[in-house]
């Protein structure tokens, strides 16, 4: 399996907005897209990087 990319929430958000998904609300420190039926929470702290499960999850979601 390919090594995963390192992502800050700036790269997720801008990755999930170029493939269709709205920011649907806020809460705290967590931005929650969706489109159609599916939904991805993406952790924001800015200058941190994303932890690799997440950077999968949001991967996976504008895959399919």
């Amino acid at each position: 399996m390919p090594k995963l990319p390192v992502l800050t929430a700036k790269d997720a958000e801008r990755l999930l907005k170029d493939n269709g998904f709205t920011l649907l609300r806020v809460k705290g420190s967590h931005y929650i897209y969706g489109k159609d039926q599916k939904r991805m929470i993406v952790p924001f702290h800015p200058g941190k990087t994303l932890h690799p499960k997440i950077i999968k999850q949001v991967l996976e979601v504008i895959k399919e």
